[in-house]
């Protein structure tokens, strides 16, 4: 019996040395807010599909608009091209606290916001961004999920 006792203890105190005296390198890496994966790389739109899952092309009236390059910068500033590098807009933007809405504001050269717009993040990881619109407000029944991916597309000069 006192023997058992003590190989317990000694286990107990072992157990504790052991995880006392890990490696940092075993330390977990924190992982990034959603804010910081939106920032952390450009965008650009790849998809659309419509409510039932069907694939949209993008050239269709409902998604056309949502349709470019993406840059989301850490200092809350965005920027938007078309696929032709041509400017769509710029401005402010921001993410809820749980990462689920991405709200931003549109503004002119002069810093004179132009419109808000807010869209319900549907997934959001470093391999894919995409964010649901409704066309006509209040009817959650018909909608289109915009899907962007990571690209190396360099922001075109302004």
């Amino acid at each position: 019996m006192r023997i058992s006792v003590f190989v317990a203890v000694s286990m107990f105190f072992l157990s504790l040395f052991a995880a006392c005296s890990k490696d940092k390198d075993q330390t977990p890496v924190p992982t990034q807010t959603p804010s910081e994966v939106l920032a952390s790389t450009a965008w650009e739109t790849t998809s659309a599909k419509n409510a039932e899952g069907k694939q949209v092309a993008l050239s269709d009236p409902n998604v056309s608009n949502f349709v470019g390059f993406a840059y989301f910068k850490t200092d809350s500033k965005f920027t938007m091209y078309n696929l032709d590098n041509s400017p769509k807009m710029k401005g402010d933007w921001w993410l809820s606290l749980d990462g689920k809405t991405r709200f931003i504001i549109a503004r002119n050269d002069a810093g004179a916001e132009l419109f808000r717009r807010e869209v319900e993040i549907t997934v959001l990881t470093k391999a894919e961004f995409t964010y649901r619109i409704y066309p006509t407000a209040g009817n959650k029944a018909v909608y289109f999920d915009i899907v962007h991916t990571p690209t190396t597309h360099a922001e075109p000069a302004k």
